[in-house]
């Protein structure tokens, strides 16, 4: 992920979203935790990471494409995007590559 945001040439603060794979929650808020803390971030933003595991469980492929669905149709409290913002594709997880993807919305 840090690799992803330093090749597209951006800065970890522009970054508005990041959806990761809904695999573990605990993991993904620790993964998220690091990688703020390999740019010097103690602080997270608050709601950079929408969740929906809670309501899914882990629904595999289609966790990031129903996550980012759910907040462009406004279906997840506190998460928008809005023309420009640049959010972070992240899939995670046992069994699986890493990879990640920038984009600007």
């Amino acid at each position: 992920m840090k690799d992803c945001i330093d090749k597209a040439g951006i800065d970890i603060k522009d970054i508005k979203k990041i959806f990761i794979h809904q695999a573990n929650e605990k993991m993904d808020e620790g993964i998220i935790k690091v990688l703020y803390k390999l740019y010097g971030q103690k602080e997270i933003p608050e709601n950079i990471m929408p969740m929906n595991i809670h309501k899914f469980g882990n629904s595999s492929v289609a966790t990031i494409p129903t996550l980012l669905d759910q907040v462009l149709h406004n279906k997840l409290p506190g998460h928008s995007l809005n023309y420009g913002d640049i959010i972070l594709f992240a899939s995670v997880g046992a069994g699986m590559n890493i990879n990640a993807a920038c984009y600007r919305v």
